[in-house]
This record gives structure tokens, sequence and C-alpha cells, in this order.
């Protein structure tokens, strides 16, 4: 039974493998151990695992049914069902004139199923139950990221959209009556002096007040929980998307400019729940109040729609120079956050070097050149602002004059327009001109938005590693290794990295891997891990192509240790079990003390609980190292890779990993890439690399002999001791 079994309850092994099995008969491979278990209780939830399902390229949903509607089922497979329990079993048929149905467990072999009649079902089980078959389109998770997909995001909301539609028809219908009591009160209170209609009339409008009040808070309210709904769910997507990136993404791009075109998110997030929302309520008003204005006045409600149309035309006007210098302001905030995010990641680089000087003069110049963008962006729009503000005005005010001149030059009643019905349409007016110019305005932004999706994208849909993570074989290694004449090209590079290497080292085999810088040992460390999987000839582990396993599942079956690893910010415990946080705590000991961990460990002010800083600050090279150890032998890997790892431990830490490679190995493959000679004596094979080609392969005694590359390597990392050993001393004869 491995680690990961151990923390498994019996109920929990039982729903995951049932849902293991339910994706086996729709053709995808699910691993037990792939299962997110961090945030789970005891038992896995339903939901948790139709999410677990959905995210292996599945399509699935928790439901909660009665009998009658399981029976009912058609054209689909085996369903999960979740038993009262805890565990889950399988209905793999149903027979719905006998009212009976055919359930399996999910670990039994197919064909065992039992038949079982309604009554008895509803005994045992509780009413919930997993559907799953597969996918027949892309998800959304892979779909590309565009203003198309941001549109499908807001659609998905859809029952809060009905809602918020319905209110905002109720506000602008209420909007209506109160221009319509404000001309009553003017033509008729003032005119007759009738306290009594004034009375009326004061009444309705508080009363329509306190209406618009509260189906404006309930439309608010709605809208606020659709934002938020919207907020997570894009939050969540460019996480998973930035998960799936393989490395040679991050390896390539700056982490400034990744993280700068990430945070444009948030500008569209603003944007989809803020300016937009409020933008399309204003045109729902638009669309009702619209044809009022028409009814008070033909020749002013045209002078109206011309005003806002021919803002709309200025904006449109402005907005091939507005793409310019957007542009130019992208570019140059890019490269300010860049230099930003670089300075802060090195700022201890910085300060040993004491170039802070240096650092500012290139601050200094990327905030003038985003002024100089911002300034000039400012500038365009100001002009536009500029431009259309006397057609504004002409709306709020021009419109007023234009009425009244109409009321006093034309003879009386025969323009049907009063000084009330004048203000009235004032009212009116200026609630149906906000919205289009608002909507001519919306243009600039979604312009400036179109630019901000465009950088988002260049991060999101580069290709990712999803399908080879979801798809493949997921084979029990025991840690055999084969190279068929391997040979990889970095992109851009002027040479090959490695050169038709081959080498083959049964499983159980502790491998060393020595050459001088660049002969290419890192790259055979990342071509096992499936970091880069655009090499020529075959590479096999247990007799699989490398390329057709599963790539979450090589991964996984991997421990790696670097020259310079990442400790995240938690506990040592948190940190050491971060790939497997359902492991307990005797795990974690095993580990520690397989590391020679766990002596520093137990002397930390809180032992395993003791809180790990930023960067790692309160920990040595060595203890950080340790712990890389400990946190890769803790899932109990059968192929292990060390990088570089013992090159920034102390000689008394380097010899104490060194005590424990032996114990470390056994049972497991190990691949060591140590540039001292002197950490790789004992393992079974060293294979000498110069170039990107293979030289020689073998034990240390014989490449000593037989290689002339190590011969030389050993020499001169040996020389010192040749240096110090005593000379003979000659005494003459007296």
């Amino acid at each position: 039974m491995s680690v990961s079994d151990r923390a498994m309850s019996r109920e929990a092994q039982a729903r995951i493998m049932a849902v293991v099995r339910v994706a086996h008969h729709h053709g995808a491979d699910l691993d037990p151990a792939d299962y997110p278990r961090e945030s789970e209780g005891p038992v896995p939830a339903p939901a948790s695992l139709a999410a677990w399902a959905t995210a292996s390229g599945l399509w699935a949903r928790a439901v909660r049914m009665r009998r009658s509607q399981l029976m009912r089922l058609e054209h689909v497979g085996p369903i999960v069902v979740f038993l009262a329990d805890g565990h889950a079993a399988l209905i793999t048929r149903r027979d719905r004139e006998r009212g009976v149905c055919f359930i399996e467990g999910p670990t039994g072999p197919s064909g065992t199923g039992i038949e079982i009649d309604e009554l008895r079902l509803e005994r045992v089980w509780n009413g919930e139950a997993l559907l799953v078959r597969r996918s027949r389109a892309t998800t959304d998770d892979e779909a590309a990221f565009s203003l198309g997909w941001l549109a499908r995001l807001v659609l998905t909301e859809k029952r809060n959209l009905r809602e918020i539609l319905t209110a905002s028809l109720a506000v602008s219908v209420l909007q209506i009556l109160p221009p319509f009591l404000v001309m009553a009160a003017l033509d008729r209170v003032l005119t007759h002096n009738t306290v009594s209609t004034l009375t009326l009339i004061t009444l309705m409008l508080v009363l329509v007040t306190v209406y618009e009040a509260l189906i404006s808070y309930a439309r608010r309210e709605i809208v606020e929980v659709m934002s938020t709904r919207i907020d997570a769910r894009l939050n969540v997507h460019v996480f998973r998307r930035l998960l799936a990136l393989p490395i040679e993404f991050f390896e390539r791009s700056p982490t400034g400019e990744t993280t700068h075109k990430i945070s444009q998110v948030f500008k569209i997030r603003d944007f989809l729940t803020g300016k937009l929302v409020s933008t399309v309520l204003d045109l729902l008003t638009l669309v009702v109040l619209l044809p009022f204005l028409f009814y008070m006045s033909v020749t002013l409600a045209w002078m109206v729609l011309v005003a806002s149309a021919c803002v709309g035309g200025l904006v449109l006007a402005f907005l091939p120079a507005i793409r310019t210098v957007y542009a130019r302001l992208i570019a140059a905030e890019i490269q300010k956050g860049g230099t930003l995010v670089e300075t802060v990641h090195g700022m201890r680089t910085v300060k040993s070097l004491a170039i802070e000087d240096v650092r500012k003069r290139e601050w200094d110049e990327r905030v003038a050149e985003s002024g100089k963008a911002r300034l000039a962006a400012g500038r365009i729009v100001n002009w536009a602002q500029t431009l259309s503000l006397p057609l504004e005005r002409f709306i709020d005010r021009g419109i007023l004059l234009c009425g009244a001149y109409i009321v006093v030059l034309a003879p009386a009643g025969t323009t049907g327009i009063t000084a009330g019905s004048l203000i009235a349409f004032m009212m009116l007016g200026g609630r149906v001109a906000s919205p289009l110019i608002s909507f001519a305005k919306l243009l600039q932004d979604i312009e400036e938005i179109r630019m901000s999706i465009s950088q988002v994208a260049e991060v999101l849909n580069h290709p990712t590693e999803t399908e080879a993570a979801r798809s493949g074989l997921r084979p029990q290694f025991a840690g055999q290794i084969s190279f068929e004449e391997v040979g990889f090209r970095y992109p851009g590079a002027q040479s090959a990295a490695l050169r038709e290497v081959s080498f083959s080292i049964p499983a159980g085999t502790m491998l060393g891997l020595v050459g001088r810088s660049g002969s290419g040992k890192s790259t055979i460390a990342r071509l096992l891990q499936g970091i880069n999987r655009d090499y020529t000839g075959r590479l096999k582990i247990d007799g699989s192509d490398l390329r057709e396993i599963n790539l979450t599942h090589l991964r996984r079956s991997f421990g790696v240790v670097m020259q310079d690893n990442f400790l995240f910010r938690g506990t040592v415990r948190e940190n050491i079990i971060a790939g497997r946080p359902g492991l307990t705590f005797e795990d974690v000991i095993r580990a520690a003390r397989l590391a020679g961990a766990e002596e520093f460990v137990e002397r930390l002010p809180r032992g395993y609980e003791t809180w790990i800083e930023e960067g790692s600050a309160n920990l040595s090279g060595g203890q950080r190292q340790r712990l890389a150890i400990a946190r890769a032998l803790i899932t109990d890997p059968r192929l292990l890779i060390l990088d570089e790892a013992t090159s920034a431990l102390d000689p008394e830490s380097e010899a104490l990993v060194n005590a424990n490679l032996q114990r470390i190995a056994s049972g497991r493959t190990m691949i060591i890439v140590s540039h001292r000679l002197s950490s790789l004596i004992r393992c079974d094979q060293i294979l000498v690399l110069d170039k990107g080609s293979a030289i020689d392969i073998g034990p240390h005694d014989h490449l000593v002999e037989h290689c002339t590359i190590y011969k030389q390597l050993w020499q001169q990392q040996n020389r010192h001791l040749e240096e110090a050993r005593p000379s003979p001393i000659y005494l003459s004869a007296t």
C-alpha cells in the first residue's frame, strides 16, 4: 500500500475509485493519486469529484435526484451513486419495467453486479449521484481568451441577467412618472391653485421615489452578486491557465512582463462589472423612455438624438489616434513593471553589488517613458472630451432654450408644448441623452480594454500542457531508463544541447551525470521530467515512450531536487508535504530523517511548525536544500533526480546527505547531476558527457582508467590531495 493510500479512508477510496472506473468506461484514464484532497474532509464531496473529472477532460455533474428520476435516465453510461454509509457504487443497468437496477462495487470486476429493487436502493442510497460522460466540445478552460470568451462568461449568469433586466425595466417605468407629475403640477396646480391636487402629486412622487429606491437597491445587489461571481470565475480561469503553461514559457518570458500582462485582467474585470453593466442598463432605460420623448415633442427629440450621434461620431473619429497612443502606453507600462519586479526579486543582488544608483537610473528612464506615453494618451482623450463638451451642454441647456423659443414664437396651442411639458421633456431628455453619450464614450473604453485583452491573451493563449496532463499512459514505474540516439536543441540555440545520446540503465540504478558546463547534464534531467518533449530519437522509461506517458503521472513519479529550490511561505511541515497535503505527520518525519533534515528541524523554535519566511530568509542554504530533498522523498518516488542538489551545502551537510544516499537510493532509480565527482563515487554507473555527446559510461574505477575527460576532471578536483600528501624523508647514514 502506498503512502497516499494509507492517508485515505475506505469511504474516500471507494468514491475516488468509482469515478476512476466510470472515467475508464468513457475512455479517460484517471489516477487516484491525482485527486486533490488538500481541502477535503475525510470523505470527498460529490461536487469535488465532479470538478476533478471535469478537469480531466470529462463532462461531470453532481446531482440530487429521486429513485424514479434515476430509473428514467436514458442514454447514459454507468452512474456513480453515493451511499448513506459514505461509500460509493455504480449503477450499470436499469430495468424500468421490472423496477430493478444492477449495482456494482467501485473496485470489483465488470459484470459482477447484483440486482436490486427500488425499495432496497432507497434504503442504502442518499439521493446523490454523479453523472459522467465524455466531453463533446472544447471546455471553457481550454478555449482561447478573447472578447467572445468574456461575453460567454457574462452570459453564464442568465438568471441574474434576467432579474437585472426586469428590475431595470421597472426602474425605467418609474422614471417616467415624475416628469409627468411635475408637468401636471406646473400646468394645473399653479394655474388653478389647487392644493389638494398638489398634495396628491406630492404623495405620488414620494411613493414613486420609495419604490424606485427599493428596486434600484435590489438591482445593485444583484449586479454585485453577479460581478462577484464573474470576478471569481475569471480569476480561477486565469490562474488555472497559468499553471497549465509549460515551464519553458516562464523561462523565456520576463517575470515582470508576464505579471503586468496578467494584471490587465483586473482592468478587464472592472470594465465588465462596472462601466459596461451601467451603460447597458442605461440603454435599457433609453428604450423605454425614447417613445415618450417623441410623444412630447418630435422636434426636440430629434435634436437630442442628433446631438448624441455627433458625440458618438466625434469619439469614433479619435479612435485610431487613441489606439496608437494606448499601444505605446501599454508597452511602456510593461517595461516599467518588468524593471520593478526584476529589482524586487533581485534585491539581494542589488544590495550586495551596491548598484542601487544603476537601478534608480533605469527606473527613472522607465518612469519617464511611461509618463510621456500617459501624457500623450491623456491629451488625445482631453481633445475628444473638449470637442464633445459643447454638444453635451447643448443637450443639457440648448434644448431648453430651443423649446422656449418654440413656445414663445409659435402661435398659442399649435405646438402642444407648455412650460410644464418643456420642464418634463428636459427631465426625460437628460435621462435619454446620458446613456447615448455614455455609449459613445464606451467605444473609447472598449478600445483600451481590447488592448488589455490582447495583452492577457499573449500569456493565456500560449500552448498549454493540459492535453498531455490529461491523456496518455499511466504505467507503474520500476525505473528502467533508455536513451536511444536522443537529440535536442533549445529554441533559438545555435548548437544542439544533446547529440544522439544513447545509454540504458536497469531499474534501481544510481546514475551519475558529469561533464563540463554546457555538456547536457541538466538537459537530460529536463527531458526525463517532460519539461521539453520535442526531442529526436527515443526516450523510454520501462519500455514506454516518454511522450506517450501522462505528463502529470510522469512528474508525480519523479522526485526532483534542484540546485536552487523554492520554499513556500508556510511551516516546515507544510513545505515537506507540499506535493501530498493529505499525508500524515509520521510521513513527514520519515522523509526528514531520510534527507538528514530531522536533526536541524528539531532545533528550530517550533520544530516542524516553524514558519518559513518569504525567500526562506530564516533558513541557511544547507537547511533549505535538505528540506527540498525531504519534500522530494515524501511521495516515495520510484525515480529521483538530484540536479546539483548538494552544490549549495556546506561540507558537513553534504557529507550527511552523501552518507544517506545509499538509503535514499534503496528501491528506486536515482539520477545525480553533479560537478563534484567525489559525491558520485558510490554511483553504480557514471555517464560522462561533453558538448552534448555521451563519451563513456561506467563505474568510477573504470572511468578513471579509461575515460580521458573523466580522469582530467578527477585530477583537477583532487589535485589538492596530491599536493597535501607528505613527501618521503630520506635520512643520511651517520
